[in-house]
């Protein structure tokens, strides 16, 4: 393999929660020795400009954001395919179009890794692979900070189910310390949809939108409470995040707890997350052993380095890397 076979464009996508996943995955191809340009599609524009005169051999994309450009602008180039949302979907970053470039995974030459087992499982698409998540442990670690929260929750409260839980969670706690972090738009629609607006505006600690800052603000909480909004059997994103940081996560359950080895603690329901955060926050010795040993799964078995090392494996392309 030439070294120009080393050149690869990243796609960061609209998407906030995908703009964090894939560049753990730019960054794992960097570590293993490769050429990532990017391609921002919020901040820029016009794609084929951008890519004119320039040869890559890989295009890498959250969902379906690097397919979707391949396809709609004929291109010739291999594809990296990062799904962390269900493929056959409207969450899958193409709303109702998901139909339209699903064949297209299955071409020779486009390469697919899926976040969730079960569903990787199931597929029946060609040259798909599980993969569950992973993060640049050189952002993603303990950064020593002091702790301003006592619990943070990230992400949409786009249900009633969802806003409820947050605010009956800082009725339970008022003592406590809580920090949410949304996009400036959900947060307007959540308070729009709550009597208790005062408390929902001290939660509100703004939007993140780069990996670095949220590494900050995961290492300034004592406990994130974490909800898996899709998939069947795997963790999401903030799962591996929040570890890395050596941050206490407690997230509802999924059969993928067990990659955690029990040190993870999980929850069934309101009354059961309560007990949770009581328990660990008046029990330091208990949190203490789960942020060591979870600490030290992720930072061996879900880092970026190794994971691309496996995802070059079944693409071929063990051999090239540093």
């Amino acid at each position: 393999m030439s070294e120009n076979n080393k050149n690869v464009l990243g796609i960061l996508p609209h998407s906030i929660g995908g703009r964090l996943t894939i560049s753990s995955v730019f960054d794992g191809f960097r570590q293993n020795g490769f050429e990532v340009e990017v391609f921002d599609e919020l901040k820029q524009e016009n794609f084929l400009d951008f890519i004119k005169e320039k040869n890559y051999e890989y295009l890498i994309g959250y969902d379906f954001s690097g397919l979707k450009l391949k396809v709609d602008n004929n291109l010739d180039v291999k594809t990296v395919n990062y799904f962390s949302d269900v493929i056959e979907s409207k969450a899958s970053g193409v709303q109702e179009e998901w139909e339209k470039y699903l064949p297209y995974l299955s071409e020779n030459g486009n390469y697919t890794f899926y976040w969730d087992r079960e569903l990787a499982e199931q597929s029946k698409i060609k040259n798909l692979f599980y993969m569950p998540h992973f993060v640049n442990m050189e952002i993603y670690k303990d950064l020593g900070l002091e702790k301003e929260y006592d619990v943070m929750f990230a992400g949409r409260l786009d249900t009633e189910e969802r806003l409820n839980f947050f605010v009956d969670l800082m009725k339970e706690f008022s003592n406590l310390k809580f920090a949410w972090y949304a996009i400036e738009k959900h947060y307007q629609d959540a308070l729009s949809r709550t009597e208790e607006k005062e408390l929902l505006t001290q939660a509100y600690k703004g939007f993140i939108d780069n990996e670095q800052d949220m590494a900050i603000a995961l290492n300034k909480a004592k406990i994130v409470y974490n909800i898996n909004a899709q998939g069947l059997t795997s963790l999401n994103y903030r799962t591996i995040q929040t570890l890395a940081c050596k941050t206490l996560l407690i997230s509802d359950f999924r059969a993928e707890v067990g990659l955690m080895k029990g040190y993870m603690p999980y929850y069934v329901d309101f009354e059961d997350l309560v007990s949770k955060i009581k328990y660990f926050l008046n029990n330091d010795m208990a949190m203490q052993s789960a942020l060591n040993h979870c600490y030290e799964i992720v930072h061996s078995n879900h880092n970026s380095e190794n994971c691309v090392k496996g995802i070059l494996r079944v693409m071929g392309l063990s051999h090239i890397h540093n």
